[in-house]
């Protein structure tokens, strides 16, 4: 993992960031506003309200990604794949005992305290005299 002890965030990586929010608040707004009741906005359909807010979500992104802390996330990213492709994962036949144990385990736990609520329930109710 690559760590550094201190890192320094340029004037311009912040106004990427501040833009990109805009953007997507903007993107948001737009997406809602275009909705809206109105006669001029009759012919503006949902598929390009959506198409417009992945544009400028894709754009953002891109903006971020072009920042210092995008690159972080890249390289995050990018170690994080490997660390996946390292992982041994269980057989399918694995997977299916280690379910099947659990859901006899949670049914044996569920009878196991179903028992106990049922003697303790008459023990209530035979201590309070409400017992026939």
């Amino acid at each position: 993992m690559n760590t550094q002890a201190e890192s320094s965030v340029s004037v311009i990586d912040i106004v990427k960031q501040v833009f990109s929010i805009v953007l997507v608040v903007a993107g948001v707004a737009a997406f809602y506003y275009f909705s809206a009741d109105h006669a001029y906005f009759k012919e503006v359909r949902l598929l390009y309200r959506v198409l417009g807010l992945l544009v400028l979500l894709s754009i953002s992104a891109g903006l971020v990604l072009t920042t210092e802390l995008g690159k972080t996330i890249l390289v995050f990213a990018a170690e994080s794949r490997l660390e996946v492709r390292k992982v041994v994962w269980p057989t399918k036949d694995e997977t299916l005992r280690t379910t099947l144990l659990v859901f006899a385990m949670v049914f044996i736990v569920g009878l196991i305290l179903w028992v106990l609520d049922m003697f303790l329930f008459w023990g209530v109710r035979y201590l309070t005299g409400q017992g026939g």
